[in-house]
């Protein structure tokens, strides 16, 4: 028993590095009951991994079983309760759809809940400065606790501790999902800017977007797909229920993409892609000037009217002269701006929604980098749900036709309805608010130039996309 109790001390002493300007309990004998057993570390609460092997070092000690199956925290261990598998501290992927009576209701005790919150003062504003992470101590750290508690992303019980444990980190994750930023845990320029705007403002945000929710609130089929601008992101719906949720890329500040309902009417298998005369004037000609070797490298291929290819020597870069030209790229996932496959939606834009090669951008939070289209994370699974009650067309016939390279249509039998919307705030049934980025500024609030004066300034929209366009292909769409 000695030697359980020097080991299980030596662990402690190593994983209290940052709780080292708080007390520390003093150790009690290890012989007293199981419930001794859940005193004496509330003040360590660690990170998974520490966790992980707190159990596993307590495990080997002899220590009983119900305290190596639970957790640290604050003081006393409460092995019965997972501080960061609380349900409070995390946002489940609905399959409640956005567009739906069942939406609309959660917005609308939402709103109740936020006016009451409105009525009390708000919450309050965290100081900006240096990153808050795990580990760090401060009173930040206690403004960022009071700031969660009064938004429900964490519990009362937390307290205002200066303290950056397990606990806040595993909040601050549930606070960056439900605000559409990636969950680090890690409180930077971003999340300090999202944490800042006051809270009249999300009222009348979720006040702004209920109207819109309204309006599609009818009945909208038994099978259709939404497509949300502001969240980047898709979902198909089937019998009131979310089938697949999707991250996608949307069109630029400069190249929006439209707010519509349409149908898609028919897949194109290993498509060309011709580029349209909005991406030569925009994009094609100044690579061109920059590199002469562009589109070779790009695999495109230039054509006069009468289906002659040219060589690009042939065209006057330093003039609009290529805007007499076709350009087409060749088929080819790995390059082709489409990918292996384009969905095709009736409207008068000229936009549609298909795959892509530079699918590192499904990682990022801030995916506004087309040209009016919308590009699509696991692609195979949106087709196959379209292509379900097409004859002929099942998982295994849509992976063959993209493995023969061959360019292939399928028209989807019946069309499915799909709406792209614009929503930037709404409820779901767990009482969970989400909030996105006005990125198109038509909520009319300006909620990137109302933060407050503590707040840091919100990354210029215009400077992360300019950031994107670095380090993206300038192709991907596709507005003519």
């Amino acid at each position: 028993m000695t030697q359980n109790r020097r080991t299980i001390r030596a662990f402690l002493t190593k994983e209290s590095q940052i709780y080292r300007r708080a007390a520390r309990p003093r150790p009690r004998p290890l012989e007293r009951a199981q419930s001794d057993w859940s005193f004496s570390l509330r003040k360590f609460s660690t990170s998974v991994f520490s966790r992980n092997a707190l159990v596993l070092a307590l495990a080997c000690a002899g220590a009983p079983a119900a305290f190596a199956a639970g957790d640290v925290y604050d003081g006393q261990a409460e092995w019965a309760q997972r501080y960061d598998a609380d349900p409070r501290l995390t946002v489940s992927r609905s399959t409640t759809p956005i567009l739906s009576v069942q939406t609309v209701a959660a917005t609308e005790a939402a709103i109740q809940q936020l006016q009451e919150i409105v009525a009390r003062g708000g919450w309050p504003m965290v100081p900006a400065g240096q990153q808050l992470r795990l580990g760090s101590n401060g009173p930040a750290v206690s403004a960022l606790r009071r700031r969660l508690i009064v938004s429900g992303d964490i519990g009362a019980e937390a307290g205002t501790s200066p303290v950056f444990d397990s606990y806040v980190e595993s909040a601050v994750r549930r606070f960056q999902a439900r605000h559409g930023v990636n969950a680090t845990g890690v409180v930077s320029t971003q999340t300090f800017a999202a944490l800042n705007v006051p809270a009249e403002l999300r009222l009348r945000q979720l006040e702004t977007n209920l109207v819109r929710l309204r309006s599609f609130s009818r009945d909208l089929g038994n099978r259709y797909v939404t497509a949300n601008i502001p969240a980047a992101s898709v979902e198909t719906v089937e019998n009131g229920y979310v089938v697949t949720h999707h991250t996608a890329g949307v069109g630029k500040i400069d190249r929006q993409s439209p707010v519509m309902q349409t149908k898609a009417i028919q897949v194109n298998f290993n498509p060309f892609w011709t580029v349209p005369a909005s991406v030569i004037r925009k994009d094609l000609i100044p690579k061109m000037q920059a590199d002469p070797n562009y589109l070779a490298d790009n695999h495109i291929r230039v054509y006069n009217k009468e289906g002659v290819e040219l060589s690009p020597q042939q065209i006057n870069w330093n003039s609009l002269e290529a805007l007499n030209y076709k350009f087409r790229q060749d088929t080819g996932g790995d390059f082709n701006s489409l990918g292996v496959v384009r969905i095709d939606i009736a409207n008068p834009y000229g936009v549609y929604m298909h795959d892509t090669p530079a699918k590192g951008i499904f990682g990022d939070d801030f995916r506004f980098v087309s040209s009016g289209c919308i590009r699509l994370q696991n692609v195979r699974d949106y087709v196959a749900w379209l292509l379900k009650e097409t004859p002929g067309w099942d998982r295994d016939h849509i992976d063959e036709a993209i493995r023969s390279g061959e360019r292939i249509d399928v028209k989807i039998s019946p069309a499915v309805p799909v709406y792209w919307v614009y929503v930037t705030a709404w409820a779901t049934p767990d009482g969970v608010m989400q909030f996105r980025e006005d990125i198109y500024q038509r909520d009319g609030l300006g909620l990137t130039t109302a933060l407050p004066q503590s707040a840091p300034a919100a990354t210029p929209v215009a400077q992360r996309q300019a950031a994107r366009s670095q380090t993206l292909p300038v192709f991907g769409e596709d507005q003519n």
